[in-house]
């Protein structure tokens, strides 16, 4: 299932690449009880990295402008689980920003799960990406998660620039530890729950990839005002026209 997702945000705060108007392009894919693993899941990021990239390929044979001096995406992306970039001792986005500056491409594993100094890297609902299953790290740890982020070092804004999430969502037993360890097993008597602990709706992967957020991006854009409209506080459009950036009304 593919969805053109577009929706309102009314209380979100607003900057350079968060809007109240949200597009994604929100999917799901049905999978087998065997593909609920971390080679499974790279694969998938890895195919959808590949289809960024030769969109970037595209642009670039139809727009040569678009080759303006600044760095291609790498070919191939870099995983690494956020249990190792926590070594960093940095906060969560600066650690981000840190990497980032090293490998320009990388896809951050296990969001949501408390890490090594009792936080999450970031929140993730308890009844959406599995991030609490075990899995290996590459010198054998044991860490955790079936989900993710991918993210990007944006060379315009000099900046972190996620592109989307995405990861195996979760069966029976995964939601029900999920949401004891949040605190919100109420939730096991709604619908969509009971549809997932009776076998009523399919395993599935999925995720939402930002559409304004990939425009931004392969456009060599600073704002996402320059491709998508939306309503922007005064000051922000008059702090983009000093800096020549064009903000779409």
């Amino acid at each position: 299932i593919l969805t053109d997702m577009r929706a309102v945000r009314k209380d979100y705060f607003l900057d350079h690449d968060h809007s109240a108007y949200v597009d994604q392009w929100d999917w799901e894919r049905v999978i087998a009880p065997e593909d609920r693993n971390l080679g499974f899941m790279m694969e998938s990021v890895r195919r959808i990295w590949h289809v960024l990239k030769d969109t970037e390929q595209l642009l670039f044979s139809r727009f040569p402008a678009l080759r303006d001096g600044t760095p291609e995406l790498p070919s191939e992306l870099e995983f690494f689980h956020a249990e190792e970039i926590l070594e960093m001792d940095l906060p969560r986005k600066q650690r981000e920003t840190k990497i980032l500056q090293e490998h320009p491409a990388i896809f951050i594993i296990g969001i949501g799960w408390p890490l090594k100094d009792g936080y999450p890297h970031e929140m993730r609902a308890a009844d959406y990406d599995d991030w609490v299953t075990e899995v290996k790290g590459p010198q054998g740890q044991d860490f955790h998660g079936l989900n993710g982020d991918i993210l990007v070092w944006n060379p315009v804004t000099r900046r972190r620039h996620e592109l989307t999430s995405m990861g195996v969502r979760v069966d029976k037993d995964t939601l029900k530890q999920q949401l004891e360890m949040s605190g919100q097993m109420d939730f096991l008597e709604l619908p969509y729950h009971q549809a997932i602990l009776n076998d009523e709706i399919p395993l599935s992967i999925g995720g939402g990839i930002g559409q304004a957020r990939t425009y931004m991006l392969l456009l060599k854009k600073a704002h996402l005002g320059e491709v998508s409209v939306t309503v922007w506080p005064k000051v922000l459009k008059e702090m983009c026209a000093k800096k020549n950036i064009h903000v779409l009304e």
